[in-house]
């Protein structure tokens, strides 16, 4: 059968989206087409909809605007992630595998445990800053109380190599005589991301209540050599 797919929230765990291969039925010529290049859609359709999940949330986000700008339909939506809840855990999914797929470029083993943790947290401040939409989405999926993130395997197993690599960093640091002993990783791990965090979720409301700009090039890499040093202060012997 070629009808569409939907599921609900009540279906349990989604992992991320598997294309089919073979058109709907009923698709127009263009539709096809497009289903002949699922890998390329499927792209499409996730950074389209991480922009609209992004700027208004799962409830304000609407699938016909999605495919109205993807120049796609309804149907090859649903078609390839089943619901709009299906299509905003891809959208997760696809964030988080992002950032962690290049966290593992920066070789951070090949450097000396200091200067490792500061191009980690230099690299979580560029980051986050450079990319506000994944912080609007995790803000908004912390408005859902993690709901989604918790159906998702995929996420889970995304985050382990980065609890993985701070702890493998800190680890040597604490061999070497340079960190403190006795820290937990996570725990470290969750102060880098604060610190960072903040720095973009943040900036509109404390500029305007403090009456600093915090989006000059100055303020900003003072700012990150600041997350910098408190963190690498944080874990020394």
């Amino acid at each position: 059968m070629n009808e569409l797919v939907r599921t609900s929230p009540a279906d349990g765990p989604t992992s991320a989206p598997v294309p089919r291969r073979r058109a709907a039925r009923g698709a127009s010529v263009a539709e096809r087409g497009r289903v002949n290049d699922p890998d390329r859609t499927m792209a499409n359709i996730l950074e389209v909809a991480t922009s609209e999940f992004a700027d208004k949330g799962l409830a304000g986000a609407r699938i016909d605007e999605i495919a109205e700008l993807t120049h796609t339909s309804k149907r090859m939506i649903y078609y390839y992630f089943g619901s709009k809840e299906g299509l905003y855990l891809a959208v997760l999914e696809e964030a988080y595998r992002r950032i962690r797929q290049i966290e593992t470029s920066l070789r951070l083993e090949d450097m000396e445990p200091e200067a490792a943790l500061r191009a980690l947290v230099g690299f979580t401040f560029d980051y986050q800053l450079g990319n506000p939409e994944f912080i609007r989405l995790v803000m908004n999926e912390n408005m859902h109380r993690g709901e989604f993130i918790r159906r998702s395997a995929t996420i889970q197993e995304l985050n382990v190599p980065a609890i993985n690599a701070v702890q493998a960093v800190y680890e040597r640091g604490v061999a070497t005589g340079v960190f403190r002993p006795h820290m937990d990783p996570i725990d470290l791990h969750m102060s880098i991301s604060a610190l960072c965090f903040f720095n973009v979720a943040n900036r509109h409301t404390f500029s305007a209540i403090f009456k600093r700009s915090l989006d000059e090039p100055s303020a900003l890499a003072q700012r990150r050599d600041s997350i910098i040093d408190m963190v690498v202060r944080f874990v020394r012997c």
